[in-house]
């Protein structure tokens, strides 16, 4: 029997997908893909969140968190949304969370704020956490290193450093999930998995972002997640039936599945 694959974060629940989401969700299945973990983004995205794991309760499992892009001066707002959400049910993670120096520096400290309180409720709540970091790992990773008590424990995702960001990732007791960026001709992991190995990596889409090729450019979604477990299997020198065993065993215990 073939090892199933799970995609560690997918915007399932996206706009993108409200015209064929049923459609999408069965050609992950059909894929081979067992699970789709869906962060959350802000207050506005969680109706359709709830919505989209309720729908297809076999496929999805929904996160709580704030996405640092929705970190603006009245952030707090936002988080005493989160706190009331993770007090009422039970969650897979906390996230989307981390900071992004892409968008917009200047939100930088609100930011910052907003990922330490962050980090001490997946502490309180003993859920793994899941970091967004564009442009912002090593800011990132500092405020995880000075939140760490060996309590903490979760993902850098959509991973695309250098082999020394993956380092002190994983030696601060985190998984990293790499996605169709595995794929892409600069993608910068074909230097970093054939040295770091597979024991602190898991598979995700980020769908409807960055699909893999050869679908580059167009609306990603969790089917595609074979793409991009056929490439890591390339860099590695595994077979694809070997990434799935490795990677759903790594999301499996971080997840608690």
């Amino acid at each position: 029997m073939t090892t199933p694959l799970i995609d560690t974060h997918g915007h399932l629940f996206s706009k993108q997908f409200d015209a064929d989401r049923a459609a999408v969700a069965d050609r992950a299945r059909a894929a081979g893909v067992a699970q789709v973990l869906l962060p959350n983004i802000d207050h506005t995205s969680i109706d359709t969140l709830l919505e989209c794991e309720a729908r297809h309760l076999d496929l999805c499992r929904a996160m709580m968190g704030l996405h640092p892009c929705s970190v603006q001066k009245e952030f707090e707002r936002e988080l005493y949304v989160v706190e009331d959400w993770l007090k009422r049910r039970a969650w897979v993670a906390l996230g989307e969370t981390g900071l992004d120096l892409y968008w917009d520096k200047t939100t930088l400290p609100w930011q910052q704020e907003a990922l330490r309180v962050q980090l001490g409720w997946a502490k309180q709540y003993q859920l793994p956490i899941v970091l967004h970091t564009r442009e912002a790992f090593a800011e990132t990773a500092a405020l995880v290193e000075a939140a760490q008590d060996g309590a903490l424990r979760g993902v850098f995702h959509c991973f695309s450093g250098t082999l020394d960001e993956a380092r002190r990732a994983v030696a601060l007791g985190f998984q990293l999930s790499v996605g169709g960026t595995a794929t892409f001709k600069n993608g910068g992991l074909d230097v970093v998995l054939p040295t770091l190995g597979l024991d602190n990596v898991m598979l995700e889409t980020d769908c409807p972002y960055l699909a893999p090729v050869p679908h580059r450019g167009k609306r990603n979604e969790p089917a595609y997640l074979s793409l991009i477990a056929a490439r890591v299997a390339e860099l590695t020198g595994k077979t694809v039936g070997e990434v799935a065993e490795i990677t759903t065993r790594n999301a499996q215990d971080l997840f608690g599945f």
